[in-house]
């Protein structure tokens, strides 16, 4: 459970930045989240921290390479000062001071916040359950006519 809950976290940051939705961060959400984070970096630094995960040499950060972030930081394979250190840093927890509970609270109090705060969760669900409505009416439709044809075959 506490690692969904930790890979659901690190998930909604990647979707929290990822302001174009096509599932990568690129050079410009990049810089918009460090500033958030309060941790801005020059251009040059968001491009080599961008270089330093990027393993399919797109020029954007994946989910997966996203998440390689934390492995490197884990495995004591970033630089002390890079931004990819500040980064894991600034979104870690300590599960050793709170606990694995603690962590568990953490993560979930983060999602709901998040979810609540964003629009566009909502709105996404609300065009799916809109367009399923849609579909199924039109196989209703399609449905009522073909029952209708068949009078006349």
């Amino acid at each position: 459970m506490y690692i969904c809950t930790l890979l659901a976290f690190l998930k909604s940051k990647h979707l929290r930045y990822d302001i174009g939705r096509d599932g990568y961060l690129d050079l410009t959400e990049l810089k918009y989240m460090m500033e958030k984070l309060g941790a801005p970096q020059t251009h040059l630094g968001l491009k080599q921290m961008i270089q330093e995960v990027d393993e399919d040499n797109d020029g954007k950060i994946s989910f997966r390479e996203f998440l390689l972030i934390y492995r490197k930081a884990q495995a004591g394979e970033l630089e002390n000062e890079s931004g990819l250190k500040q980064l894991a840093r600034l979104t870690e927890i300590n599960v050793e001071e709170v606990g694995v509970s603690g962590a568990k609270n953490f993560f979930e109090a983060k999602i709901e916040q998040q979810l609540r705060t964003n629009k566009f969760h909502d709105e996404i669900r609300q065009e799916q359950e809109e367009r399923r409505r849609q579909e199924e009416e039109k196989a209703n439709r399609r449905l009522l006519f073909q029952q209708r044809a068949a009078i006349f075959q």
